[in-house]
């Protein structure tokens, strides 16, 4: 059975000064073991560590540190680099003459390290020709894979976050695939974005805002190893490739009507969406994804009228 991820709620206002370390007890022992092995690693990558700390929420060992700007690189599961982005950040520290924000950096698993949460801000520095680069190191590389919640530099759209998963994901099969996937939804967020991932991997201009509330409601993170769950998202994929297909075919036709609106895409995924009408327990997502096919065959474009699109809303046709 699938096991659906805890919601996500916004924590309640704390008592001020009731969680967390006093400013005394952030003082890291340097004998403890973490912090042996991540000095180690900096001082062996080229790089010298400043400080150590307990950092002050979580008590996690935490070491301020600088590295050679050629031994970090992004997590291979990140986003695709913005180049306007990263050129307009490096135009601002260049003219400010500091860099004070510093990368979030762990152990990569063949040396050097990784940056969950700092890939602009790398290739902004590297553009400067910088020789380093500040970095706070953390020993536990679990961190590495929760990039959707620590990445706040630059707002995620719908395919930026898919990709992202899914790269999380294949990652995670990569390391060890036997292990339950309902344990990894907070990094995962959304099974859905697991599915979408893979159509964004294949189409990259798939318009997947018009699927992804459907898959949103019907998925949901299973028990079953990654590495088996991971092929019922491949089998969805598929499905939902094969039905946006015939759902542009749709689009197309009342294109060459004169029926124009950003909104095309949703409006026929709506029409043929069975949810609206379902009320109480939705039948499984490829149950859903086939009755979708079946009607999006059957979809006489010539009962479309202008007026039927004017109440149309949703994710732009090119939404990406």
């Amino acid at each position: 059975m699938a096991k659906r991820a805890p919601a996500r709620r916004r924590p309640r206002k704390a008592k001020p000064g009731s969680k967390g370390l006093e400013p005394a007890q952030c003082k890291l022992d340097p004998s403890d073991k973490l912090a042996v092995e991540a000095t180690e690693a900096v001082e062996k990558a080229g790089g010298c560590v400043i400080g150590l700390y307990k950092e002050p929420l979580g008590g996690h060992a935490t070491l301020l540190s600088i590295l050679p700007i050629d031994k970090i690189e992004p997590t291979p599961f990140q986003r695709d680099l913005s180049d306007a982005h990263h050129k307009r950040l490096a135009d601002v520290i260049n003219k400010t003459g500091y860099f004070l924000d510093p990368l979030i950096a762990v152990l990569a698993p063949e040396g050097g390290f990784w940056t969950p949460n700092g890939r602009h801000r790398l290739e902004a520095m590297r553009r400067l020709g910088a020789k380093s680069i500040t970095a706070l190191v953390i020993p536990e590389r679990e961190i590495a894979w929760q990039i959707l919640a620590l990445n706040t530099e630059k707002a995620h759209n719908l395919k930026e976050r898919s990709l992202e998963v899914i790269r999380i994901y294949r990652g995670l099969v990569a390391e060890d695939g036997s292990r339950p996937e309902s344990g990894f939804a907070f990094y995962l967020d959304q099974a859905a974005l697991v599915t979408l991932g893979m159509c964004y991997e294949q189409v990259p201009r798939f318009g997947g805002g018009a699927y992804h509330p459907i898959l949103r409601r019907l998925e949901e993170f299973s028990d079953e190893p990654l590495r088996s769950a991971l092929k019922q998202h491949e089998k969805r994929a598929t499905m939902v490739l094969d039905l946006e297909e015939k759902v542009t075919a749709v689009v197309k036709k009342l294109k060459e009507r004169g029926l124009v609106s950003p909104y095309l895409r949703s409006f026929v995924v709506a029409r043929i969406n069975p949810l609206r009408w379902i009320k109480g327990e939705p039948p499984p997502l490829e149950d859903v994804l086939k009755t979708m096919r079946e009607r999006v065959v059957k979809f006489n474009v010539e009962k479309i009228r202008p007026q039927d699109l004017a109440g149309a809303a949703g994710p732009p046709d090119e939404e990406t």
